[in-house]
């Protein structure tokens, strides 16, 4: 595989997983649907998913920008499957609505396993670089998207959060409520 067709296909994959973390955000705000520990879990797994697409975006394909990716994938992965298994006995409800017929943390869940065998395939064809080439269009335009997204769900968990504990079950923003003297 060629270096500058790998490049396309990391920032291709950067932008789906801004995307991913866009919509979470949307879906916290447009419906009130503030992000539990796990998710916050997952999203921080899409985040090191996406520094590994951006560092190969950026710096040039190398394996252990790949290695970062799966490190997410998997720890975003583990946090989904225990989410899913905590929803999955009739009768124990379930955290925030369904979107196409499947909760967030299922879809999180089947989009962190494509991005392992994502991975594996792009390792597998081999588009190491030599060096890294001056990035411009599209895997600009993608790491500023992922660059946005990521501080914008950062700031959003501080605000949730604070420093300590996020709450099992978020109503509200408890940092920005203590700091607002709600």
């Amino acid at each position: 595989m060629s270096d500058n067709l790998a490049r396309l296909l990391n920032a291709l994959g950067l932008l789906a997983i801004s995307l991913v973390l866009g919509y979470a955000f949307y879906d916290q705000f447009a419906n009130g649907d503030l992000p539990c520990p796990l998710c916050l879990l997952q999203r921080a797994g899409f985040v090191i998913v996406g520094t590994g697409l951006a560092l190969n975006v950026l710096c040039g394909v190398a394996v252990r920008h790949y290695a970062l990716m799966l490190l997410g994938a998997v720890v975003g992965g583990m946090a989904a499957l225990r989410q899913v298994a905590l929803h999955v006995v009739p009768g124990t409800g379930s955290y925030g609505d369904p979107f196409l017929g499947l909760h967030f943390y299922t879809w999180a869940f089947v989009v962190f396993t494509l991005v392992v065998l994502g991975t594996g395939l792009m390792l597998l064809l081999g588009g190491g670089s030599r060096g890294a080439e001056k990035t411009t269009g599209i895997g600009l335009v993608a790491v500023a998207l992922f660059a946005v997204m990521s501080l914008g769900n950062g700031v959003s968990t501080l605000a949730e959060c604070g420093l300590g504990l996020c709450p099992d079950n978020p109503t509200s923003y408890q940092a920005l409520d203590g700091l607002l003297g709600r």
